[in-house]
């Protein structure tokens, strides 16, 4: 018997703390399905996903980052296209100037009020529960199905 298992990920929320207004780092993917993302990506094997998390944002955003909390897990089967992922997100936080590496093909700051509208994956939900979070301190609540 074969089994077909999801693929677990990381996303990271960065909040740059040097700056006004404490804004979020996304990057432009530089593979399918390209635009703008949160950064994040697949653990390894033998991997810890704070040390997948840590990595990842490093990777991507040239950061050491701080991992203040696990946020929420998101697991929609159609989340990713490319195939079935589950993703734990995590807060963190970092100083310093980010530079795109690895997968990102570019990088930018954006400020809360001014993401871009049209995410990859489901990044546009991600970001709308957690500034929901970050202002009212309202957790995402499950759905029927167990998902965020």
């Amino acid at each position: 018997m074969t089994y077909r298992n999801p693929a677990p990920t990381v996303d990271i929320i960065i909040e740059l703390i040097d700056r006004p207004h404490r804004p979020l780092v996304l990057i432009e993917r530089r593979h399918e399905p390209l635009g703008w993302a949160i950064p994040g990506g697949f653990i390894d094997y033998g991997e810890s996903v704070e040390a997948a998390a840590r990595r990842e944002a490093l990777e991507e955003t040239s950061l050491v980052v701080e991992l203040l909390e696990q946020f929420q897990v998101y697991s929609a089967p159609e989340r990713d296209p490319r195939q079935h992922t589950i993703s734990v997100v995590f807060l963190a936080t970092a100083v310093g100037e980010p530079q795109a590496a690895d997968d990102a093909k570019s990088l930018a700051v954006f400020e809360p009020w001014q993401l871009p509208s049209k995410l990859c994956f489901d990044h546009s939900q991600i970001l709308r529960d957690y500034l929901r979070y970050r202002y009212y301190r309202v957790r995402p609540r499950l759905d029927q199905q167990g998902q965020a």
